[in-house]
């Protein structure tokens, strides 16, 4: 029985570049593969199933894992020619009650569909028919692309890749690294990938695939099992399988036309000293001192940060001392290597201090961020129930929203002077357009609760997602 090989994989594509030198045994056990699976033959790919997925970054607190998710249908297509990949899934709650974020306001017995889609280098979501850019997903959408059984074994030979024992390698700066496991069978195993996370740095990413079966002359692995970050991302049974299927995946105009969706920023003075930092998906609040500035939330990535960092030197010329991160959800904690590297102290509650630590002191070797190129590796400070900054003049308290099943250490931010509330999460307000919800809330509920339970005065809600209003329009979205 010959020995398995190992092909180390770092890149995507034709974004690979060809390494001279190629051993003539590594393309023969190379071919083989190919032989042996198909791989030849295949310029694209559609397989469905079912099974369970897990959402990265969006765990109840930093040592839980992904919040779970049943998967009552699932079909990845992929054309290899065009670089595209689409994922439909249709899927419900996975756990009671249901922990972290992610559930996107999935009702108990209720389903959600959902439609991932990226092109070349491009990458949107499909909601109701709309498309919304989703960019900060490109590399992951990439990285399950090329990581398809079919797909490792195509690019290694395309790219001439240089043979050395069991290896073979590929480079492509600013990507991802790939280590894939061939077994006896000459079926593709196990993937091991490095892929850059705007929180973790190099983020791990592990797929194992066994159980091939044969489907039209093409071998394809009936159990798929992801890890993400250590933590269990994807468990699928798959139940069909169509080698060459048709596929359709164009770049919508508004993704054409917004190539970096996370640079466009708009501002609104809400209060003397106090602006609103809008233009995308998530905002954040820049919040005057008497000889510095605190800003509440730097999300999403390096880009985001960058902008909002920009932003902010055009209201003030004073410091930021201080960055206030509601909770460590991925989408909200992704800029804070970035205001790290400016030497910015990040506040967030004791729950998340230490994985942020870790987080802001991890490597980013396989693309350089922010805080990689500074040297530096931040500070960050904790916060309990309660913590209260002050100038004098203006105070800006923090306090933990308990009782929610968004998160265990997530904090608003209340501005008493001016009778303002900043959070994130819990209470996203409705378009003014958008039909009534058919049920309460609990997250809403929740908030509107610890309002309550700490006799804070409200008149605007200052969310990090929709848009500020009264906080009258949560009492009448609870009923109250």
């Amino acid at each position: 029985m010959r020995r398995p090989i190992t092909i180390v994989l770092m890149a995507i594509s034709m974004l690979l570049s060809p390494v001279v030198g190629y051993a003539q045994d590594g393309r023969a056990a190379l071919e083989s593969v190919a032989k042996a699976m198909g791989a030849s033959s295949v310029k694209s790919i559609q397989y469905s199933g079912s099974g369970v997925n897990f959402f990265v970054g969006q765990n109840y607190t930093p040592d839980l894992p992904w919040p779970r998710f049943v998967v009552k249908s699932y079909t990845r297509t992929v054309s290899y020619e065009t670089t595209a990949i689409r994922d439909e899934l249709v899927r419900t709650l996975g756990e009671s009650p249901q922990r972290g974020g992610g559930a996107g306001g999935i009702p108990p017995g209720g389903e959600q569909r959902q439609e991932l889609v990226a092109r070349g280098d491009f990458a949107w979501n499909v909601v109701a028919d709309a498309a919304t850019p989703a960019a900060v997903a490109l590399l992951d959408r990439q990285l399950q692309l090329w990581t398809t059984p079919h797909g490792v074994i195509k690019m290694a030979i395309a790219n001439n890749a240089a043979v050395q024992g069991n290896t073979i390698s590929f480079t492509a700066p600013g990507r991802f690294r790939i280590r894939a496991t061939v077994d006896a069978q000459n079926m593709v195993e196990r993937i091991d990938a490095v892929v850059p996370n705007a929180v973790l740095g190099n983020m791990p990413v592990e797929i194992r695939y066994s159980e091939y079966k044969d489907f039209a002359g093409v071998k394809f692995p009936t159990k798929i099992r992801q890890t993400i970050g250590g933590h269990p991302a994807l468990d699928l049974t798959v139940t069909d399988v169509q080698p060459n299927a048709a596929v359709n995946i164009t770049i919508p105009d508004p993704i054409l036309k917004t190539p970096h969706p996370y640079a466009r920023v708009t501002t609104q003075m809400v209060a003397d000293g106090v602006w609103y930092v809008t233009g995308g998906t998530h905002h954040s609040v820049v919040i005057e001192m008497k000889d510095h500035l605190i800003v509440v939330e730097s999300p999403l990535n390096d880009e985001r940060a960058a902008a909002v960092l920009d932003e902010v030197k055009k209201l003030s010329s004073k410091p930021i001392k201080y960055v206030i991160a509601t909770h460590h959800h991925f989408d909200h904690s992704g800029g804070l290597r970035a205001v790290a590297a400016e030497s910015v102290t990040i506040i967030a509650h004791d729950a998340n201090k230490a994985f942020l630590e870790k987080a802001l002191a991890a490597p980013a070797t396989v693309s350089p961020d922010r805080l990689a190129k500074s040297g530096k590796k931040g500070t960050v400070e904790g916060v309990g129930a309660r913590r209260t900054l002050t100038d004098g003049t203006r105070t800006v308290d923090i306090h933990q929203i308990t009782d929610n099943l968004h998160h265990g250490g997530i904090v608003m931010i209340h501005l008493p002077k001016e009778r303002l509330l900043i959070e994130a999460d819990l209470y996203t307000p409705p378009a003014p357009n958008a039909l009534a919800p058919t049920g309460v809330n609990p997250a809403w509920v929740s908030l509107a609760d610890n309002i309550q339970r700490l006799n804070l005065t409200v008149d605007q809600i200052v969310p990090i997602h929709g848009r500020m209003v009264p906080i009258a329009e949560l009492h009448k979205a609870i009923g109250r």
